[in-house]
């Protein structure tokens, strides 16, 4: 079947037609030639296809554009997926293409930085990677974690830390050589070898490989003092000493002696948030965060794109091998694993893991970082400009007045038309406002939704234009049309001072289609004299704060009705018992807490409680402990 046959464009539907099988990259450009979006396929022919059929799988907002803005697509054909990956993200490096996933953050990191080539190499502090063969250490999320690490290297390994300006102008020895923490090779004859074994020692000790030097280090000190170097072996000694006390410090998360980063994962609606927990030789030894907005990319394309630039790929001057694990711990699957895996293990030179855990103790390093993660968004983020910004994008998708600073949702509760609830969950700033929350019993005979919501609202917006409960800014109704009438028809009945109305809209699931196999249900939106729901984009802002406040309003409900449900179980199963009324019945359940705890109780514990006589005690237990009826 032709998916093109309604394209507007016949030289763009023949140029489809021709796409290459083989893997590679493909180019998406504009008319005027500009490189909108640059990805990557095993199979150019197939991918590139799928953005232009009638019913694309992919949900990315800018897919149902592509008809209109594509003018051309250019393809590179390679050997492998692999050569694909490596391609693409060189690529998106040179154009940045306005729909591509780029994770930049917003502040720049501080790293270590330790040049083996220098002449007397020192470690210093920068906040660029650049490729000029050196190598770097971090990066570290705060500015105390980089200078305590530095002042813990050049506590216990000698390596100058004067600048080369200042160690070429040098005529005598600084403090730190009267200390004993610099061989002074400003001033002094250095032997070379025994430096580049200190720059070795520090760079095992970074790279977290606390074991694998302590064991060296006791080789050393055995050989000193075998040769009756004493005072070299004491240095040693020390030496081994300080690093154990370091090692004592790391927090132990894993049996596993294997090196592993564990990525946490936590999203808002386009506002992400990823922590890499560092764990070497079954210690966690590191915690990096990072903060990205405007991310309304799946999030396994957003995993992907964070695993490409984390490890090198987006960074000036390539990987840093040092920085690979021999594990990568994820929280979902992402689309080119393999091809992610392969780069992975040439960058670090060795054979690499890619795992997404589902048990056991990987399992429990990565809800670990999950948490890191949520902790992170919860606690660093600046949360009041990232709700203006939501907000703002709200009115504008939804056309509102004004900016939506109060929002309360209103959602229906009931079991076949029993136990009928109202519950109101409120959003005040975009954070959910509980104290505001309210539940509503329905007090008409009518026990359908639509009029429950007609009568929960009119009630709510009298107390708005009596002044005794502030005025909403956006009412959510959670279902479609029919409860956006009930709605309008509240807001006009009550009839609210000019200027004082909310903006009113009814939030809902797409039905499936019968025989449908698609469990995505995108959510709907529904506005007043508005013929056609509105469709909002996955992981967009105002989608998130819509299905917030919505998923609020439901759980609200929920829990209240199950509350409903005890107590009536409770009510019912005293209810009918001779000589036990309503007195009565809140004794026994205030003395003995529950329908078990009386129906467990001896005649003798019955008849002790305030108002029961001996004969009531009889008739509770002979009804409570009574066969069922067949």
């Amino acid at each position: 079947m032709d998916t093109e046959g309604d394209r507007r464009d016949p030289a763009l539907r023949e140029l489809l037609d021709r796409l290459p099988r083989e893997p590679g990259v493909y180019l998406l450009k504009g008319h005027a030639g500009e490189i909108l979006y640059v990805g990557k396929a095993k199979s150019l022919h197939a991918r590139v296809r799928s953005y232009f059929s009638r019913a694309p799988a992919d949900s990315r907002a800018f897919v149902p554009l592509l008809e209109q803005i594509v003018g051309d697509i250019e393809t590179i054909v390679t050997r492998n997926e692999k050569e694909a990956l490596l391609l693409e993200n060189n690529l998106i490096k040179q154009h940045k293409p306005r729909f591509n996933v780029m994770l930049r953050d917003d502040k720049s990191y501080l790293v270590l930085r330790l040049d083996p080539a220098a002449d007397y190499p020192r470690l210093e502090v920068t906040r660029r990677i650049r490729d000029d063969g050196a190598r770097y250490f971090g990066p570290y999320h705060s500015a105390t974690a980089c200078r305590q690490t530095l002042r813990l290297v050049n506590r216990h390994f000698q390596l100058r830390t004067c600048s080369d300006r200042t160690m070429q102008g040098r005529r005598r020895p600084c403090l730190q050589h009267q200390i004993g923490r610099c061989p002074a090779p400003c001033v002094f004859p250095v032997d070379r070898e025994q430096y580049q074994q200190q720059v070795r020692d520090v760079t095992l000790f970074l790279r977290g490989r606390g074991a694998e030097l302590i064991a060296e280090l006791e080789q050393r000190m055995q050989r000193a003092a075998a040769a009756l170097e004493f005072e070299r072996a004491a240095r040693l000694r020390d030496q081994i000493a300080a690093l154990r006390s370091t090692q004592l410090s790391q927090q132990v998360v894993g049996e596993a002696l294997v090196d592993q980063d564990v990525v946490g994962f936590h999203r808002e609606g386009d506002q992400v948030e990823v922590v890499v927990l560092q764990v070497r030789e079954g210690k966690l030894v590191g915690r990096r965060p990072y903060s990205f907005g405007e991310q309304e990319f799946p999030d396994d394309e957003v995993l992907s794109g964070f695993v490409a630039g984390y490890y090198g790929l987006d960074r000036e001057g390539g990987g840093d091998a040092a920085r690979v694990p021999a594990r990568l711990l994820l929280p979902l699957q992402i689309e080119d694993m393999e091809a992610k895996r392969q780069w992975l293990a040439d960058l670090r030179g060795a054979a690499v893991e890619i795992l997404v855990p589902r048990r056991g103790e990987r399992r429990k390093l990565l809800e670990l970082a999950l948490q890191n993660a949520r902790s992170n968004f919860a606690t660093r983020r600046q949360h009041e400009a990232d709700a203006e910004e939501a907000l703002a994008k709200l009115q504008q998708r939804l056309r509102l007045a004004r900016i939506p600073r109060r929002i309360e949702c209103f959602d229906i509760s009931s079991i076949q038309g029993d136990l009928v609830v109202a519950s109101m969950a409120v959003l005040v700033d975009g954070e959910p406002a509980r104290k505001s929350y309210r539940h509503f019993t329905i007090r008409s005979e009518q026990k359908d939704d639509f009029a429950s919501m007609y009568e929960v609202l009119s009630r709510r917006l009298r107390r708005a234009r009596d002044g005794s409960w502030p005025p909403p800014d956006l009412l959510v109704v959670d279902g479609g049309k029919g409860q956006l009438s009930m709605a309008q028809a509240a807001l006009r009945d009550v009839g609210l001072p000019e200027g004082e109305a909310p903006d009113v809209v009814a939030l809902a699931k797409e039905r499936p289609e019968a025989g449908a196999t698609e469990k995505r249900r995108p959510e709907r939106v529904f506005l007043p004299h508005v013929k056609d729901p509105l469709v909002l984009r996955p992981h967009s802002a105002e989608l998130f704060l819509l299905t917030r406040v919505r998923d609020e309003a439901h759980r609200f409900a929920i829990t209240h009705h199950k509350k409903l449900r005890r107590r009536r179980t409770l009510r019912s199963g005293l209810d009918d018992i001779p000589g036990i009324g309503a007195k009565r019945r809140q004794a026994l359940l205030r003395a003995l807490g529950s329908l078990k705890g009386i129906r467990e109780a001896s005649v003798d514990e019955l008849a002790a409680v305030p108002g029961m006589t001996r004969r009531a005690a009889e008739a509770v237990a002979a009804y409570l402990r009574a066969p069922p009826e067949e």
